[in-house]
């Protein structure tokens, strides 16, 4: 970093958890690091606010621990099949429910911490200029990292629209009093408007994380729309107290831009990172800021050293999950999924891992599967 503060190795553009990951990885890697955000921290961000075991691990290899900290961990997960039927097991390791206020902040302030310069600043323009970027004329940077969400600047400078119908979800996220709630992760899918689930996620202070979503196939959803298949399919949630009602769309891992060219890398949601099953995107972004941001603070090649990286982290089990989504449109799949969940552990984690984690296909869940499928054929 030149001693004027306009020159940066690596400057990141959105502090959430996918850019604050990436200042930490570029700081660690040795580089001068600026992190701008337009809004000022802490600050609120529409999520399921789930944090899965496997984001505090990518966190912990940044050197970053203490984030759930003051959270109970959440030990089991039930997940209800679109048929109606259930299962509900403890997870192999607990996750939290953390607000991202919270858990934002913390990663952000472990960023600075670590060296990282954050500035409030929306970035209105950024140029690849071979061999150095440039941010609004003013700022000049050896690579860049968007982690600017949904509808990315960054992605729009290297020539990649947002996430289109199909690809694309929508969901609407609240807090509502729910003293009552089980120490469960709750997911709630339903044949009506399929993909579609609901979620309650409790948080530990007698309140829990509450909201509905579904992927677009290009019809408007209303916001009352939403709120309506939330109440529906949340009975025992006082879902009509909830407060911080705040809709929010979610670009999903089916149709991902090329990660990154010359001195332009993207991460979290503006790589659409969101699982297409789950809507989990916090394990990805952190992974794929930390993996951009590590790329990023090398002067040469930035862009070809994050796309190896990323298909060697991420690939096998992306193309896992594409094809778990593409079999999850079938609703009767999931109903057979759940029942083989319910009856194995096993099948049961593989689950998890693949919907929350980097885990993949099993032949002994598309097994069990079959057989599920197959069982309930015979019955009927």
């Amino acid at each position: 970093m030149d001693a004027d503060g306009d020159r940066f190795d690596v400057v990141v553009i959105g502090a959430g958890p996918a850019g604050a990951a990436a200042a930490l990885a570029a700081r660690r890697a040795g580089a001068g690091v600026l992190l701008l955000d337009r809004a000022a921290f802490p600050r609120d961000k529409p999520c399921g606010d789930g944090i899965a075991p496997h984001a505090l691990d990518v966190a912990a290899e940044l050197g970053v621990t203490g984030l759930a900290d003051g959270y109970a961990p959440v030990p089991a997960l039930r997940l209800v099949g679109p048929g109606g039927g259930a299962v509900a097991r403890p997870h192999a390791r607990a996750a939290y429910t953390i607000p991202r206020t919270v858990f934002d902040r913390r990663l952000v302030d472990a960023a600075v911490r670590a060296g990282a310069v954050l500035r409030r600043h929306t970035v209105r323009r950024v140029e690849d200029r071979g061999d150095y970027a440039v941010l609004d004329g003013e700022i000049r940077a050896g690579a860049v990292v968007g982690a600017d969400g949904a509808y990315s600047l960054v992605r729009k400078a290297l020539g990649h629209a947002p996430n289109g119908p199909g690809h694309l979800a929508l969901a609407i996220r609240g807090y509502a009093p729910a003293p009552g709630l089980p120490p469960e992760q709750r997911i709630v899918t339903t044949a009506a408007g399929w993909p579609a689930y609901a979620w309650a996620f409790p948080i530990g202070d007698g309140r829990a994380n509450v909201g509905y979503g579904e992927v677009l196939r290009g019809r408007a959803l209303t916001r009352a729309h939403l709120l309506d298949r939330l109440a529906a399919l949340l009975p025992d949630v006082d879902t009509a107290a909830a407060t911080e009602l705040r809709a929010h769309h979610l670009p999903l891992s089916t149709h991902r831009p090329p990660p990154a060219r010359g001195r332009l890398l993207l991460a979290g949601d503006a790589l659409s990172l969101i699982n297409p099953f789950t809507g989990e995107g916090i394990f990805y972004a952190v992974l794929s800021g930390a993996l951009a941001g590590a790329a990023a603070a090398h002067g040469d090649s930035p862009a070809g050293r994050y796309r190896a990286a990323l298909r060697d982290r991420l690939g096998r089990h992306l193309r896992h999950s594409r094809v778990a989504a593409a079999l999850s449109s079938r609703r009767w799949i999931v109903d057979a999924a759940v029942r083989a969940a319910d009856r194995h552990q096993r099948v049961f984690d593989d689950l998890i891992e693949l919907g929350l984690g980097d885990g993949r296909l099993t032949a002994r869940t598309l097994g069990s599967i079959t057989l599920a499928t197959a069982g309930a054929s015979r019955r009927t």
